[in-house]
């Protein structure tokens, strides 16, 4: 039976688990994001078929309704196909609404976690999300919405570490709320 893999990259150059490694050594397919280190590609048979469904702020390569019925039209006509999503598929990465759509469609999916860049991207610059005396816990935020961007000022009072995803356009709004 054919099967999809949602498969999360870390942020950073060369990050991968060593699961998604073999799978993306396997892949007969791999759909792939833009946020993450295109030299993974290298990871793949030459024979393998790969498809570029990335997204940018204001510049999708396609709707997400188009890269499910992409993966759906995938599992259909490969073996094995890999959606391989920067960071985690199910931290701000849509990958609930793939394997919800790819569920519902009959396809055996499965999620191989990723390393989520809301704790990669500090860690690389040497930030702590976490220390002890400082900060007991960290919240998640997406920085934008469907709805538009949420009331920053809302979060000024809490206790734990803040970390923004997809914040480049609001850091200015971030930092006044």
């Amino acid at each position: 039976m054919n099967k999809v893999f949602l498969v999360g990259a870390g942020c950073g150059a060369g990050t991968l688990t060593l699961r998604g490694a073999f799978l993306l050594r396997r892949a007969d397919c791999v759909v792939y994001d833009s946020l993450l280190d295109e030299e993974l590609l290298s990871l793949c048979r030459a024979d393998c078929k790969k498809i570029f469904a990335g997204k940018r702020a204001g510049r999708h390569s396609m709707p997400q309704e188009e890269i499910d019925s992409l993966l759906i039209d995938c599992a259909a006509k490969y073996p094995l196909t890999v959606r391989l999503k920067g960071g985690d598929p199910f931290v701000f990465g849509r990958g609930g609404e793939e394997m919800l759509a790819l569920s519902r469609a009959g396809v055996a999916c499965e999620c191989v976690p990723g390393v989520t860049s809301a704790v990669a991207a500090a860690e690389l610059a040497g930030i702590p999300v976490t220390y002890r005396g400082v900060s007991r816990g960290f919240r998640v935020v997406t920085a934008h919405t469907a709805a538009g961007a949420p009331d920053f000022e809302k979060y000024a009072g809490e206790e734990d570490t803040l970390v923004f995803l997809m914040a480049k356009a609001q850091a200015q709004n971030i930092a006044r709320g």
